[in-house]
């Protein structure tokens, strides 16, 4: 590339003092330019820990323009969640005339040449709305975190290759994906303009999945860079609230962006898998917050607001359920040993398995 384009790497701080010297060693060692790049780190308040301004300010903002690219810092007042907080990092870059975005999670770090590769594959190929890079675990650098991500039909995504080895697998350049995982992606400023920021609504979970489909419906294809490395400290946790925002918006992906006889084909098997999730949600000590799920979507507020989605969503789409519903898969494959359970392996998933290969086949629409 003889004109590089300007990417601002949003990197989203939730009480980052753990991670952010391994954040800027990488970020010291990155060979694009570095005045054609500035560092955004929007710092969400944590509720025990508060802002880490004072850490950044201290020993971060030194480095500014000299062993690292500019750095611009946004605290928040409030916490604004995953998808409010990479909003103020996407509006920065818009307001400041970026080409593209990277974010950067809070609890990861970047491959030295991480940059050239998606940003040469986003200039060369207008049809690519987004480009996930390659997540390796950290310290186990060996094995895999995301080699992209699938989607499952019932509205979970999870990770494709979780915890295996580098070198069992055989990666293109660049290829295909459901969608991309939101903790290392650059996507294109201009789209971003043009479609919205992301939705804050969703506040963590799943607001990747919608906005990787938000592209696709426009037509733009989401992809996954192997020559673009991510190292992240994965670590799925036990946070039970987490559970409401995944069971809560994984329904309001599937309102949004599948069709109205799509919704109603997959009814049956949606009720069967909801009372399997009630009894895990018991076994596992979420389902409060499961029902709080259900209390959402009792509320005519709530589907008044998602409603109005979806209405925003079907006017831009430009492929059929048909066509996005290819990558789709029918069973969850969970590699993580906290969630793993022998009646989603033995029953649940050859079950929904099956189901899907018939309803599939009827959905031409």
């Amino acid at each position: 590339m003889q004109n590089f384009p300007k990417v601002a790497i949003v990197y989203l701080s939730f009480h980052c003092e753990p991670y952010i010297d391994d954040v800027v060693s990488a970020l010291k060692k990155m060979t694009y330019p570095k005045d054609r790049v500035e560092l955004v780190v929007v710092d969400n308040p944590h509720p025990e820990y508060g802002l880490s301004m004072r850490y950044l300010t201290e020993q971060v903002l030194p480095l500014s323009g000299n062993e690292l690219p500019h750095i611009t810092l946004l605290p928040q007042e409030l916490n604004l969640g995953f998808s409010g907080g990479n909003n103020a990092g996407i509006q920065w870059a818009i307001d400041n005339g970026f080409d593209y975005v990277y974010f950067h999670n809070n609890d990861g770090f970047v491959a030295a040449n991480f940059l050239e590769p998606i940003v040469e594959a986003m200039e060369s190929d207008k049809t690519i709305g987004q480009i996930q890079s390659l997540l390796m675990l950290y310290p186990d650098t060996e094995l895999i975190n995301s080699t992209g991500n699938s989607f499952h039909y019932l509205g979970l995504g999870f990770c494709n290759n979780l915890r295996v080895k580098l070198s069992n697998v055989t990666l293109p350049k660049l290829y295909e994906t459901s969608y991309s995982s939101g903790a290392a992606t650059l996507m294109r400023v201009d789209l971003l303009r043009q479609f919205g920021l992301w939705d804050a609504d969703f506040f963590m979970y799943h607001e990747d999945i919608e906005y990787s489909f938000r592209l696709k419906m426009a037509g733009y294809k989401i992809m996954v860079s192997s020559e673009s490395v991510f190292y992240h400290k994965y670590s799925f946790g036990r946070n039970q609230i987490k559970f409401h925002f995944i069971e809560r918006n994984r329904m309001g992906v599937m309102l949004m962006f599948f069709k109205w006889p799509t919704l109603l084909l997959l009814l049956p098997i949606g009720l069967v898998l909801e009372v399997g999730l009630l009894l895990f949600a018991l076994k596992q000590g979420w389902l409060t917050e499961k029902l709080k799920a259900y209390v959402y979507w009792l509320k005519p507020s709530s589907w008044s607001i998602w409603l109005k989605k979806r209405a925003y969503i079907q006017s831009i789409r430009k492929i059929s359920d048909h066509e996005m519903m290819k990558t789709f898969v029918g069973s969850v494959i969970f590699n993580e040993k906290s969630i793993q359970n022998p009646v989603l392996d033995k029953v649940a998933n050859p079950l929904m398995e099956a189901y899907w290969s018939i309803v599939k086949k009827l959905i031409v629409w």
